[in-house]
């Protein structure tokens, strides 16, 4: 069993995409894997959920499935002889409806792009590769091209996201979101979230379906308006990618710390994305600032750190998730001095308190080996995993879709559990969970909290166990 705290989230796509290589990947390490619903059509996606569902069965794990919903990106249309090349100083219209582009304009996915945008207004196309300024509004936007560069056919549009009138949840957002809750993913990512109200609008479409939302910070609204996305939503991600295109590059570090401080003071977990270990789509080791990226993720306090183009369309996949979870490892076992300060989240209520004592006295007490807790919603994990003890945190859950959904959290190992009749079951039930799995030794101290009765209310009960003892 590993014990990496930092979660590793893998996307699947052509090069992770056949069972033998998921189970591949969820031995190297990886805890979460990444659909995204942005490419491939529905067939596609279900066929990756089955993958890693049976993939899941054969090693004997349960890890889990995160659908990212395309969102409101507005793309080009196609280009005829790409890739098409933008000379600095041209002139390039943006137009509603259809046809095929070059050199000298594209068609675009947004119709009412002419009616958002103002003269002066920056526009970037394909992650930043080619800038234009806006010339002329109306039905066709014209625009000159301030940098210029290669374009592909339906290379991303990035607009200010402040001007855009686009709906924060789109047609295909919705159909996207229903197949995916058909097929059982088990977290949903949102993208170009702006505010709380997009997030408040995904969860009533889910209805009684409803699973953990992940919220992606790739917009100005979202950085500005932190505070209320993170009472709304159940995690976020630090999508630099597009972030990194909306605001100047030279604050997306800094922006990075600060996302993450936010959301540890929230108690709602974060992962850190986009080109963690890029060069690896075309080496098979990567570079010694991309080390150092994700070491540093680690280091800011990152539940998770994502790989993207690495695992899906990479050639050297698996070593990708390798060097992502032993560069997290040694992180974590060596860097521990140059981890970023704590911020302690509030303990507002009994079970918050429980969780920060738990914490302190595996930090006070050197025979504790570990905290295991009994939770049917995974709270009281989630607690424990906000307070970052020095020790790995043992949920047992009799919901295996909660397990798997805790596979996002710092620190946690969910392992399955039954609903025991009491308190003295529940405490036997994990004494012997913890020594069949092989996570604590016999005769090695853990700290216990619970509810008490079990199952029943909040968490309420604080008990320093001997593993293997007799339960009186």
């Amino acid at each position: 069993m590993s014990l990496r705290r930092a979660k590793l989230v893998c996307t699947l796509g052509p090069a992770s995409a056949d069972e033998t290589m998921v189970v591949e990947l969820i031995r190297a390490g990886t805890d979460v894997f990444r659909v995204n619903l942005s490419h491939g059509d529905a067939e596609a996606h279900a066929a990756l959920v089955h993958a890693v569902r049976a993939a899941a069965e054969a090693s004997g794990t349960e890890p889990a499935v995160m659908a990212d919903l395309p969102g409101p990106k507005i793309r080009l249309g196609e280009l005829t002889g790409e890739p098409v090349r933008l000379e600095a100083g041209s002139t390039f219209v943006l137009r509603g409806g259809d046809g095929v582009g070059d050199a000298s304009g594209a068609a675009t996915t947004y119709a009412g792009l002419g009616g958002d945008v103002r003269r002066g207004d920056r526009i970037l196309l394909a992650d930043g590769a080619v800038e234009l300024c806006v010339r002329e509004t109306g039905p066709d936007v014209v625009t000159d091209v301030v940098k210029g560069g290669l374009l592909r056919s339906r290379a991303g549009v990035n607009v200010p996201a402040e001007r855009l009138s686009l709906p924060a949840i789109t047609e295909r957002d919705r159909e996207a979101l229903t197949n995916a809750l058909d097929l059982g993913v088990d977290l949903v990512a949102q993208s170009f979230v702006r505010g709380a109200v997009d997030l408040i609008g995904l969860r009533a479409l889910m209805g009684w379906r409803a699973v953990p939302i992940v919220a992606k910070i790739e917009t100005r609204p979202a950085v500005e308006g932190i505070g209320a996305l993170l009472q709304q939503t159940d995690a976020i991600m630090v999508a630099r990618g597009d972030l990194g295109v909306e605001l100047p590059m030279e604050e997306i570090p800094v922006l990075q710390k600060e996302l993450l401080s936010a959301a540890r003071a929230a108690g709602k977990p974060a992962i850190v994305a986009t080109q963690m270990l890029e060069s690896m789509i075309h080496a098979p080791r990567p570079t010694r600032a991309e080390a150092s990226d994700v070491a540093n993720a680690v280091l800011d306090g990152a539940d998770a750190i994502m790989l993207s183009g690495e695992t899906a369309i990479g050639e050297f996949p698996l070593e990708a998730a390798r060097a992502a979870a032993r560069i997290a490892e040694v992180a974590e076992e060596r860097a521990g001095g140059f981890r970023a300060v704590a911020i302690s989240p509030s303990h507002s209520d009994e079970a918050s308190a429980i969780a920060h004592a738990a914490a302190q006295i595996a930090a006070d007490d050197p025979a504790v080996a570990a905290i295991a807790c009994y939770t049917e919603t995974g709270r009281t994990a989630a607690l424990l995993s906000t307070e970052r003890p020095g020790v790995p945190i043992f949920a047992f859950v009799p919901d295996p879709a909660v397990r798997r959904s805790l596979n996002l959290r710092w620190g946690v190992h969910a392992l399955p559990a039954e609903r025991p009749p009491n308190t003295d079951a529940m405490i036997a039930r994990m004494d012997e969970g913890l020594r069949s799995s092989g996570a604590v030794a016999e005769g090695r101290s853990v700290v216990m909290a619970a509810s008490s009765p079990a199952g029943k209310g909040h968490t309420n009960m604080l008990k320093v166990h001997q593993v293997g003892e007799a339960i009186s």
